[in-house]
């Protein structure tokens, strides 16, 4: 979806994002999370859902981190006015501590692009962004994709489905790799197999695409974050 352009704004490629929660002090700490991810800037606070339907008319953000309990109007109502309201499209992060099964359908069925329950770890959060981000680079790249990539954006795809230059015996041997250490660098996973760094990764990031290992990002004390691999085995 576009950026924004205009002066002083964030850049371009940016990913503007409204983080809505009725405590306050949870809206700031997920602010302070937000801002920690390269290519993500928050552009707003709301703690009603009146005021989060009014910062997203006047923001246009692209992405909004909403709460489900608040304390005017359930998120639900607030993510069913952001469908309904003119303009551009707005993608909506479900994160509350709203865990029954009827809201959790009711959010879906509203088309939020993921939904994380409280209490949930940093890296949680930091997966589900970088998963939105990635996604999102892919959909704004060209106006058509094939079965195979909406496959792996759907968390689906079959072993068979490899990108060009990958092989079927080398993913075999990554994904025993990750499978027996459970959680591995691209680096420690390179030297396992005997693959460079970039090799191992593209492996790595596969293995993500087709849902049996996420990323968690660690974040040092300075620098960029370490992209963690994690095996979980297909759902």
């Amino acid at each position: 979806m576009p950026r924004s352009t205009e002066p002083g704004a964030p850049a371009a490629t940016d990913v503007r994002v409204l983080v809505v929660d009725d405590d306050f002090m949870v809206a700031r700490v997920n602010r302070g999370l937000v801002q920690r991810v390269a290519g993500f800037t928050v552009v707003g606070e709301a703690h009603t859902g009146a005021a989060a339907l009014t910062a997203a008319a006047r923001l246009r953000p692209d992405l909004v981190l909403l709460d489900i309990y608040l304390p005017d109007m359930s998120g639900l109502e607030v993510l069913r006015r952001l469908r309904e309201a003119p303009g551009p499209e707005v993608d909506v992060l479900a994160v509350t501590a709203a865990r029954d099964v009827a809201t959790i359908r009711a959010a879906m069925r509203g088309g939020v692009v993921h939904y994380l329950i409280k209490p949930f770890t940093r890296e949680a959060l930091w997966e589900r962004l970088d998963r939105y981000r990635r996604i999102d680079q892919r959909l704004s790249a060209g106006p058509e994709i094939g079965q195979a990539e909406v496959d792996r954006m759907f968390g689906g795809g079959r072993a068979e489905d490899l990108p060009k230059g990958l092989t079927p015996q080398t993913r075999e041997l990554v994904g025993r790799a990750l499978r027996a250490a459970g959680d591995l660098s691209a680096t420690e996973c390179g030297d396992l197999v005997g693959l460079s760094r970039v090799s191992a990764r593209r492996y790595l990031e596969h293995l993500v695409e087709t849902g049996e290992a996420e990323v968690r990002l660690r974040y040092g004390a300075a620098g960029r974050p370490e992209r963690r691999y994690h095996w979980i085995g297909r759902s």
